[in-house]
């Protein structure tokens, strides 16, 4: 007989902390399964639940303390009193099942969202002409050529494969990441705060072991199915606590609490229950607006107590499953699932898999009072470093005042979801050749599919500037099919927009050459006009003006319009257009048709009649804006309506449109497969790639 020895199983690593002691030598194998903190735990019976607030009664202040941050958080308060404590707990091993579940669910997810919001299905549009417009956050930086761009979409779409088997982990996160965030950085109108929470969390993931469970790596290296550290766990639970109690503390405000920023969404099938009970005005204000406010900000935290955590969740899954039914944002809510079991334990796919069944932990998952590493004090200061930094860059607007705007900052990093919506009824492009005083009208689309640059100064800069660049080109490569003669010009944006039900006003002043405008990140931009909030107190009255137009028939409408001083609204009146007035609300106005060499001063209270098939200028006189309104009637619906025997009955829409938009999404990606193919055999055969054309004026 010879002896044989037993093959040891991997054991997990120390790293380069000391916070371990003997219990954690002991192997974490793949046979066991394992529990988790809240089952290590002593459950006591109803007799010592009341000892024990017995005895919490008779405990000193700090205690007490201590106790109620356990019962809260779930954690010792003891663990956070100084760096090396929090640097042990931090470090502890844990298992990394749930870890490992969620890296493949975060995979799967941005394998779809790249052919969807990173536009992949659309990346001859975004990518292949030449004189397409983008809006970078650094101005240095460019697009590549429409096959290169095919090859970066392509690696990144191999990243998050990767990602999701778990397969070479590091370098497909790595792969991921720099490919998402450079198209991320390249086209500032995109910006979502989701697609900021994907590109952190990817981030995030990178420095984990989330492979140690259910991954090719794993498998083909068995070495690597070990506990991982808890920080794993924290970092990635944190940023999805600062997600949720950002998103609250934005929409606490009057802006948000007043009802203004998401109007008439009760009318959308998921709110047919409360319509039951309630009146649709009711339902927009209390609980579209008051309760999300509540449930953004304290949902993670009852997410994180032990004892509301059962309870917190069906409303949790609910908003989530409902935002993916009442907007458009993608792979979102989605996420937000996949994030929902990391709050349940590390260690629940485990116990799934081996029909709840669990054995004691073969290493320590409580903290010890050990003296931590140097390195291990140093991650846990970049972990601390990491966490103020995101609570600090959704309030740092002072600091970058040039994208300040109606709103602070640049929309897609702040966590200020939802809260402002837009309603754009006029923008305009003047282009004028310095030569000959010539005047020219754009397309405002002509170089770009994105509108968002029609309220931020910054971009307003760079599609000027974009603008130009191309008029140049079309200037020296084909002058004699060129409307200009030379490339002396200045462009002017006159775009008109409103914000959560306020008047339409300007946006820029249009009086200012866009390609001489000054513009830092750090200054004020004083040619964006301020958002006309001395104006909020009439908001109440504008609804009800605005029942009584639209109830007067079904082809009546009215608009708000509100404008500085020294400035003129230049207006033309379509021929569809009758029973069309001017009425002035506040401030004063001078008023002159086309039609007439007399023009008439308009005060608050004042009306006139309007000419249909002719244009009018209403210019702004005096210290303070003024506001006005105007009423008519749509001729061209009427007619179409009158000369049909029987009203158009309105189209069946399904409650539940799974099938059509799982059509959509294949076809979509059957688009974003084609062009990644188109580049590729571009690039290796010389193979002509096929061009979708947008059309221009």
């Amino acid at each position: 007989m010879t002896n044989s020895k037993r093959k040891q199983p991997p054991t997990p690593k120390a790293s380069d902390t000391s916070c371990t002691d003997s219990s954690e030598k002991s192997a974490a194998t793949d046979e066991v399964s394992y529990t988790t903190e809240s089952q290590q735990e002593n459950q006591p019976d109803n007799d010592k639940e009341e000892e024990r607030k017995q005895r919490e009664k008779q405990l000193p202040e700090s205690t007490q303390t201590a106790q109620l941050f356990k019962v809260c958080f779930g954690h010792e308060l003891h663990n956070f009193k100084n760096l090396n404590s929090f640097t042990c707990w931090l470090q502890r091993p844990v298992d990394g099942a749930a870890l490992g579940v969620f890296r493949m669910l975060y995979g799967a997810s941005m394998l779809i969202d790249i052919a969807e919001e990173r536009g992949g299905g659309q990346l001859d549009v975004r990518f292949g002409e030449p004189q397409h417009c983008h809006f970078p956050l650094f101005n240095g930086m460019r697009a590549l050529e429409y096959p290169l761009m095919g090859c970066v979409y392509l690696c990144m779409w191999l990243g998050a494969l990767g990602i999701m088997l778990g397969y070479r982990f590091r370098w497909s996160c790595l792969t991921f990441i720099s490919c998402y965030w450079y198209i991320f950085l390249l086209d500032k109108p995109a910006w979502n705060n989701h697609s900021y929470l994907f590109g952190l969390v990817g981030t995030l993931l990178l420095f984990t072991q989330a492979h140690s469970y259910c991954s090719l790596d794993s498998w083909l290296k068995p070495e690597l199915r070990q506990p991982v550290p808890y920080w794993n766990y924290f970092i990635i639970k944190f940023q999805f606590f600062i997600l949720y109690m950002y998103a609250g503390l934005k929409k606490f405000s009057l802006e948000w609490l007043s009802g203004y920023a998401m109007s008439s969404l009760s009318e959308h099938w998921v709110f047919a229950p409360f319509r039951q009970l309630l009146d649709g005005e009711i339902i927009d204000l209390l609980i579209i607006h008051w309760f999300t406010a509540i449930f953004d900000f304290s949902i993670a935290f009852f997410m994180t107590c032990e004892r509301t955590r059962l309870f917190a969740t069906p409303f949790m899954i609910s908003f989530h499953l409902m935002n993916s039914r009442l907007f458009v944002i993608g792979m979102f809510p989605w996420v937000c699932l996949a994030e929902v079991p990391l709050f349940f334990g590390f260690s629940w796919p485990r116990r799934i898999r081996s029909l709840g069944k669990s054995v004691k932990l073969p290493f320590n998952e409580k903290p010890d009072q050990h003296k931590a590493g140097f390195r291990a004090q140093l991650r846990s200061c970049l972990i601390l470093f990491y966490c103020a930094l995101q609570l600090f860059l959704p309030y740092s607007h002072f600091i970058t005042k040039g994208y300040n705007n109606w709103t602070n900052g640049l929309y897609g990093y702040s966590w200020d979801m939802m809260v402002h919506s837009y309603d754009t009824v006029l923008t305009s492009i003047k282009i004028v050749d310095n030569e000959n005083q010539q005047v020219h009208h754009l397309n405002p689309y002509a170089f770009t599919e994105y509108d968002r640059w029609t309220k931020f100064a910054d971009m307003a800069v760079q599609y000027a500037k974009c603008i130009e660049r191309n008029i140049h080109e079309d200037l020296a490569k084909h002058p004699q099919n060129s409307p200009l003669t030379s490339t002396n010009i200045s462009i002017y944006f006159d775009i008109w927009c409103s914000m959560n039900g306020r008047f339409q006003q300007r946006t820029f002043d249009p009086r200012m050459d866009l390609l001489r405008a000054p513009w830092s990140p750090f200054k004020s931009t004083p040619w964006s006009l301020p958002l006309l909030n001395e104006l909020n107190h009439m908001r109440p009255k504008l609804k009800t003006i605005a029942n009584e137009v639209l109830a007067w028939n079904n082809y009546s409408d009215v608009i708000f319009v509100a404008d500085f001083p020294g400035l003129t609204l230049s207006n033309f009146i379509a021929p569809a257009l009758y029973n069309c007035t001017l009425t002035i609300l506040e401030g004063n106005v001078r008023y002159k048709s086309a039609n007439d060499e007399e023009s008439y001063f308009l005060t608050a209270g004042k009306s006139i009649g309007l000419e249909s098939n002719s244009t009018h200028t209403v210019t702004t006189i005096g210290q303070k804006p003024a506001s006005y309104l105007y009423t008519y009637v749509n001729r061209t619906m009427q007619e179409e309506e009158s000369l049909l025997d029987e009203p158009i009955p309105p189209k069946e829409r399904p409650i539940l449109p799974i099938w059509r938009e799982l059509k959509q999404r294949v076809a979509n990606y059957q688009q974003f497969l084609m062009h990644l193919a188109n580049c590729v055999l571009y690039l290796v055969y010389d193979v002509p790639i096929p061009m979708s054309v947008r059309e221009r004026n």
